[in-house]
């Protein structure tokens, strides 16, 4: 069976990428809406190799018939469309903040709790985690069916792609305007992000975390387990794209780092790159651009807790933090609940 799809946000960074990836995991459509802004409406966007979409006006646009929407056009956006396009009869899996914590609203890694799917007809709406989230809950999964974890310690270090194409550009911009001797410009870091890192991502809030540590923290725990303590530092840092985490596992149980890297190599999703070679034994974020999978590296015994490990876990942020998840998600819901 086929089925038609809708794209909010087909022009931006991953909406680009969701069109890609349908196209790519070959997903069973007879029909692909790109839909964007009003002052997007009549672009082109790719979808694979040979074909190209004439973007039209979100606003405009009849959800009656489409059977699943990709979205990924900010929490505003969303929060006025998705009920609307789940009236009509679609479901909605949504890249944005806006649904993650509503408890009728399912926030899914498919590695991870694709059980959970079935709640989406509460409201027609399925939810996409954070991408930060998503890499770290993959990569802690398998451990985590072993040996029961205690409480996680992330530091992150996120590409600019996750602020957007402005973020970008601005990076590129900023790294030219040096090379050529002239003030680099800031529009969107509140910080010169070029040959720097900023210790901020999203707002701050009233405990002094960011938004961005907060989300990584609940969405952990309503994904994978609540009784999990996670604090995470969140950094953005000068790459175009791929997020970075140093995470610091601390166990309820004895694991060996043996038995980690056994879990982590036979489970679905992740790659093992992990030796004691500064060439192959280990993975950074340029090697991994445009691939799927979540890397796992430096696999090692925390000496300073009873049962702890350290870990270094990278994915691109625009697939697997995305769209290749939002894809997934559909691809478990066409094949088990639709």
């Amino acid at each position: 069976m086929a089925y038609k799809v809708a794209v909010v946000g087909a022009t931006g960074n991953v909406g680009r990428e969701m069109l890609s990836v349908l196209s790519t995991r070959s997903f069973p459509v007879s029909e692909v809406y790109a839909l964007a802004s009003p002052k997007s409406a009549g672009k082109e966007v790719s979808f694979g190799e040979d074909d190209t979409l004439r973007v039209q006006s979100l606003d405009k646009f009849n959800f009656k018939g489409v059977d699943i929407v990709l979205s990924s056009a900010g929490s505003a956006v969303s929060k006025e469309f998705a009920p609307n396009a789940a009236k009509a009869g679609a479901v909605v899996i949504d890249n944005t903040s806006f649904f993650r914590m509503d408890k009728d609203v399912p926030l899914v890694v498919p590695e991870v709790n694709p059980e959970a799917i079935k709640g989406y007809k509460k409201k027609g709406i399925i939810a996409n985690p954070n991408c930060s989230t998503i890499q770290m809950v993959v990569a802690l999964k398998p451990l985590h069916d072993i040996a029961p974890i205690k409480r996680v310690v992330v530091a992150t270090y996120q590409s600019v792609s996750g602020a957007g194409k402005e973020a970008m550009d601005e990076l590129f911009n900023q790294t030219r305007a040096l090379y050529s001797g002239d003030a680099p410009s800031r529009e969107v870091f509140a910080k010169q992000i070029s040959f720097n890192v900023i210790p901020q991502i999203d707002v701050f809030m009233d405990d002094g975390y960011t938004k961005e540590e907060w989300k990584m923290r609940v969405e952990t725990r309503k994904i994978l387990d609540p009784d999990i303590e996670v604090t995470a530092t969140c950094v953005r840092v000068p790459v175009f794209v791929g997020h970075s985490e140093a995470v610091n596992v601390e166990f309820k149980k004895p694991i060996t780092v043996s038995q980690a890297r056994k879990a982590l190599q036979k489970a679905e999703g992740i790659v093992v790159v992990d030796k004691p070679d500064p060439e192959e034994g280990i993975i950074t974020a340029q090697e991994i651009a445009g691939e799927d999978p979540v890397y796992v590296s430096r696999i090692r015994k925390d000496e300073t807790v009873k049962n702890g490990l350290s870990l270094w876990v990278v994915a691109d942020n625009l697939r697997k933090g995305a769209a290749t998840n939002a894809v997934q998600i559909a691809e478990v819901l066409v094949k088990k609940y639709l």
